[in-house]
């Protein structure tokens, strides 16, 4: 499943905070967002989510971490999702 970031950017209102951000995204998205990571920058926190376009892509990528080797052979696994940052006054940011 294909995500128009787009549409998802013009659709979304304007939030105060990472939890009115993190709340929405789940409502629309359910099981297809998740947290990836966290880090500090700028003395602000900020969040980086997955919102994941091939379930089956995905979940092999993420497998792969927990193997000695990974065997992530070509650039497609990347494809299957783009990464959602949300800091912690509500700013979002996309990569696809």
């Amino acid at each position: 499943m294909n995500f128009d970031l787009t549409s998802i950017s013009s659709d979304m209102p304007d939030f105060h905070n990472h939890e009115q951000a993190r709340e929405w995204f789940k409502d629309q998205f359910e099981n297809r967002f998740t947290l990836g990571d966290s880090t500090i920058i700028n003395g602000k926190r900020t969040y980086y989510y997955h919102l994941i376009k091939d379930p089956e892509k995905y979940h092999q990528y993420m497998e792969s971490f927990s193997k000695k080797d990974h065997d992530i052979t070509n650039f497609h696994t990347f494809e299957s999702y783009s990464t959602i940052e949300i800091n912690e006054d509500g700013d979002i940011s996309f990569s696809i």
